[in-house]
């Protein structure tokens, strides 16, 4: 007992010891270049870890969009469109609507008529069938107890003629492709008081006027085609614009701050939000809504227009990190590369002592214990 209690009080200290071994020599040689090569490459150059860095990014987004278009049907909605025709609703959140197709229900008036025959719940053979005052599920208005024998559907208390359901087959506005959004975003970094803008800095004030969104020739060019925002997500514009759909816009700003701000720039990626990929279920894709125009007639009666729109929508999301040079990271980063450096030497220990012919040598040189005695 005694022993043991002594041995609590030993001290041990570091023992170095020349090895003339070349294989463990090269492999010690070598694990000290590797992690030089990780530290100065990899934690370095490639992941700035001797930046500190803030991902939490402060953003707004605004938008407009441009375009006069001619309906090539005198059966359906307006004949002339204009911004505040096909952009409605107006921009909520970050996102926007360009109308691409329409189909209208004239001159509805609050009376009674014959439920669709689209309405499932709406079919009747009966009186009995058309409960009154019951809401007809996913239809137009509310049931009076009649069963109409022509269209073998309940009569209804609501805006009367109901909408007729049927789907488009074609891009009645062509012309929406050539559209063009004006899409302003404003960035702020606050932790290092750093504030950018996607729009060019420039005393040119025809530059936002003449200019196209490029990649290569104007990456700060804010005007987009419609269009070309369709096509960049691997999507046909044409296909996409009869039924509706939508599209995310992502603005990504990746800032190294130890650099001129000129480099910090917006990088854009596209990409389709309401269909899957490789997917063959047509059914979720699409994006439509119905909003209506009410007037009153020469007799003083409220009457409306009913309109189901078919468009694209467009959604704006910001990403992005910042980072700059602090001492802190740095110090944290050459601290662990010196641990690692360590860990190569407790390795080529392991296999001195444990692999080698003469383990046994080693062992005894490496872990010899002395006794000191203590003077009173």
């Amino acid at each position: 007992m005694s022993q043991t209690w002594d041995t609590c009080f030993n001290y041990k200290t570091e023992k170095f010891l020349i090895t003339k071994n070349k294989k463990v020599g090269v492999l010690f040689r070598l694990f000290q270049l590797g992690v030089i090569g990780y530290l100065i490459g990899w934690v370095f150059l490639w992941k700035k870890g001797y930046q500190e860095t803030e991902e939490v990014i402060q953003s707004s987004v605004f938008t407009k969009v441009k375009g006069m278009a001619l309906m090539n049907s005198t059966e359906l909605c307006l004949q002339t469109w204009g911004p505040e025709d096909y952009a409605t609703p107006s921009q909520v959140g970050g996102a926007f609507f360009v109308m691409t197709n329409c189909l209208e229900t004239p001159n509805q008036k609050m009376g009674y008529c014959s439920e669709s025959s689209n309405v499932p719940a709406g079919h009747c053979y009966h009186d009995e069938d058309c409960t009154k005052g019951e809401m007809v599920i996913s239809g137009n208005g509310v049931k009076t107890g009649h069963c109409m024998n022509d269209t073998m559907t309940c009569e209804i208390h609501g805006w009367c003629p109901v909408e007729e359901i049927h789907e488009p087959i074609r891009n009645v506005l062509k012309q929406s492709e050539n559209f063009t959004v004006y899409i302003k975003n404003f960035i702020t970094f606050a932790k290092f008081n750093f504030s950018k803008s996607n729009v060019l800095d420039t005393t040119n004030n025809l530059y936002l006027k003449t200019c196209t969104y490029d990649q290569v020739h104007h990456p700060y060019c804010p005007i987009f085609r419609v269009g070309d925002l369709v096509r960049w997500t691997g999507h046909s514009f044409g296909e996409m614009a009869v039924k509706g759909g939508a599209v995310g816009v992502v603005i990504d700003w990746n800032c190294d701050l130890d650099k001129d701000s000129s480099m910090c720039k917006p990088e854009y990626s596209f990409t389709r939000l309401d269909a899957l990929k490789d997917s063959t279920n047509t059914v979720a894709a699409g994006y439509n809504f119905r909003f209506v125009r009410y007037y009153r007639d020469t007799e003083g009666q409220t009457s409306r227009f009913l309109y189901k729109v078919y468009g694209i929508r467009f959604k704006v999301m910001v990403n992005g990190q910042a980072g700059k040079f602090s001492i802190v990271p740095t110090v944290v980063k050459i601290g662990s590369g010196l641990a690692l450096m360590g860990a190569g030497v407790l390795f080529c220990d392991m296999i001195l002592i444990y692999l080698t012919k003469k383990k046994s040598l080693y062992r005894m040189h490496k872990y010899g214990v002395f006794e000191e005695k203590m003077t009173p």
